[in-house]
C-alpha cells in the first residue's frame, strides 16, 4: 500500500473525532472519503495532510512514518473548498508559487505554468487575477497549483461544493482526467454520493468517526454491508424477512447466517412495476426526472419507491403488481441506533 493509515485516533476533548480508523491508498488510486456532515473525513484528511496531529495511531507513506513530520516537508498537495488563491497575485504567479519558493528557475516555473492552464483547459487566464475568474475557474486553478509542484498524493477538501451543479459536473469529469493522465493518488473529501460513484476507485464510507465500508462503488452500491450504507449511497428499500415473504412470496433470497438483525435491501430500479387490476400495491405518486420516473407505491408492508427509465403505464392511483429478481435482494445488517426508552 502507498499511503497507509492504521488505528489513527482524534480527540477533542472528550469528543472523539475519529476512533482507530484504518485506510489505504494505492499509487494511482483514486479514493473518496464519503459520509454526513461530522462524520471525521474531513479530520482524517487534515491528520494526513498534516494540519492536525494525532492522538494515537500512525501515518505512513511508502513506509517512513508521517507522523511526526510537519505539513510542508510531506509533499502532498492540497486543495480546499474555499480555493484560497493568492488574490494579488495573477494566476500565472498563482500556479508557480509552489515552485518559485523551491527556487525553481523562472524559465521552468512559465513553463511548467504554460503546461498546466492547457491540463485544466485556460490557457487564455494566465495574467487574470483570480477576482476575475468564475468560481469553476478559480477551483481549477487551485487544482493547477496544487498539482505543480509533482505532488506524491493530493487532496481534495470538497472542492467542488460550492459551485453550482452544471459546472460541479464538468469540473468533476476534469479532475478524473487530471488525476488519471498524472497518475496522483488522490484522497477527496465529499458528502456528495453521486460525486463519489463518478470519481473514485474506492469509496470509505464513515459515520460516527469510524470507516463503516470501503469498497469500489459498485461495491457499496449494489453490495452494502448495513442498514446505514444502503440508505446514503442512494435510495433503497429495506425490509423485514417477514416483509419479503409477504410481498414477494416466490423470491427465495438466501440469507448469511449472523446472528444480527437482517434487512432486504432493494434498490428502486430493480423492482418491476405493472398495472394489474387485481394488485395487491398501489401508485400514489409519479415524479418526472428527465431519464426516469420515481414512483411513491404504497404497499401491503409499506410505502416504496420505484424508479423506471423511460415510459410506463402506471398513472397515479392504480392498483399495480410488484416482481424482483433473487439476485436483486441484498441482505444488510440493521444497524440502526436502538430506540431511546421513553420515561414512565
Amino acid at each position: 500500500m502507498y499511503l497507509t493509515v492504521r488505528d489513527a485516533t482524534k480527540l477533542y476533548g472528550t469528543f472523539t473525532a475519529l476512533d482507530r480508523v484504518s485506510i489505504g491508498i494505492e499509487k494511482g488510486e483514486f479514493v473518496c472519503l464519503l459520509g454526513p456532515s461530522g462524520c471525521g473525513k474531513t479530520t482524517l484528511l487534515r491528520l494526513i495532510a498534516g494540519l492536525a496531529d494525532l492522538d494515537g495511531g500512525k501515518i505512513t507513506l511508502e513506509g517512513a512514518d508521517l507522523s511526526q513530520m510537519p505539513a510542508r516537508k510531506r509533499g502532498f498537495g492540497i486543495v480546499f473548498q474555499s480555493y484560497s488563491l493568492f488574490p494579488n497575485m495573477t494566476v500565472a504567479e498563482n500556479i508557480g508559487y509552489g515552485l518559485k519558493i523551491r527556487g525553481v528557475p523562472r524559465s521552468d516555473i512559465a513553463a511548467r505554468v504554460a503546461e498546466l492552464l492547457d491540463l485544466v483547459k485556460l490557457p487564455q487566464v494566465a495574467e487574470n487575477m483570480p477576482g476575475q475568474l468564475s468560481g469553476g475557474q478559480q477551483q481549477r486553478i487551485a487544482l493547477a497549483r496544487a498539482i505543480a509542484v509533482d505532488p506524491q498524493v493530493l487532496l481534495l477538501d470538497e472542492p467542488l461544493s460550492a459551485l453550482d451543479a452544471k459546472v460541479r459536473a464538468e469540473l468533476r469529469d476534469q479532475i478524473r482526467q487530471v488525476q488519471r493522465a498524472l497518475g496522483i493518488p488522490t484522497l477527496m473529501v465529499t458528502h456528495d454520493q453521486e460525486e463519489a460513484l463518478a470519481l473514485a476507485d474506492k469509496i470509505i464510507c464513515m459515520n460516527h468517526g469510524s470507516v463503516v465500508q470501503a469498497g469500489t462503488p459498485e461495491d457499496l452500491y449494489h453490495r452494502p454491508a448495513t442498514r446505514f450504507v444502503a440508505q446514503f449511497m442512494g435510495i433503497s428499500n429495506l425490509l423485514t424477512p417477514e416483509d419479503v415473504t409477504r410481498l414477494f412470496p416466490d423470491l427465495l433470497p438466501p440469507r448469511p447466517a449472523t446472528p444480527k438483525a437482517q434487512l432486504a435491501c432493494i434498490r428502486p430500479e430493480q423492482v418491476d412495476i405493472t398495472p394489474a387490476a387485481d394488485g395487491t400495491a398501489m401508485v400514489r405518486s409519479i415524479s418526472f426526472l428527465g431519464n426516469l420516473r420515481r414512483l411513491e407505491v404504497d404497499s401491503p408492508v409499506g410505502p416504496l419507491t420505484v424508479e423506471t427509465h423511460g415510459t410506463n403505464p402506471c398513472r397515479t392511483g392504480d392498483p399495480v403488481s410488484l416482481r424482483v429478481a433473487p439476485d436483486a435482494c441484498t441482505w444488510v445488517i440493521d444497524d440502526a441506533p436502538a430506540p431511546k426508552a421513553v420515561p414512565a
